[in-house]
């Protein structure tokens, strides 16, 4: 059993998922959910957070991809690596719809998992369009908002 906390197992649950969607956009989505949960080495309703996260991303996937090229400038959206694209749809759903979560909390976990999953100028990618996207960001920054 992993002592790695919870949150961030379903953190790297749901890149796994979505990295996956992004190289084979499934067809059948809650049987690619049944599918995927079932190679898990836990119940599924640990990977309820997770689950929230990916349909997060995916129902909103416009609006974050949106914002990803908005503050990637000087960046060819098509050019981006999946890995990168998929830290960074995670990370910018949070900022964006998920008010119990501290924006901070959420670029920090971005900027861990690039660097347990992407290289190091991946790294600094990320950081520096989550680092533009914090500094519009309308409410605290190390506080949950009250939903």
């Amino acid at each position: 059993m992993s002592k790695t906390p919870r949150r961030r197992q379903n953190r790297v649950a749901a890149l796994q998922f979505l990295y996956a969607c992004s190289l084979n956009p499934p067809e059948d989505l809650p049987g690619q959910l049944n599918l995927f949960f079932s190679g898990k080495d836990r119940e599924r309703d640990y990977f309820a957070f997770a689950e929230e996260l990916i349909h997060g991303v995916l129902e909103n996937l416009d609006a974050v991809d949106a914002e990803i090229r908005n503050y990637a400038e000087n960046w060819d959206f098509e050019r981006i690596a999946k890995m990168d694209l998929s830290i960074l749809r995670l990370a910018i759903y949070e900022l964006l719809k998920r008010l119990d979560i501290p924006p901070i909390v959420s670029i920090n976990e971005a900027i861990d998992l690039s660097k347990q999953f992407s290289g190091p100028d991946s790294k600094r990618f990320i950081n520096g369009i989550l680092d533009k996207m914090k500094g519009q960001i309308q409410r605290p920054l190390r506080e949950a908002t009250e939903l």
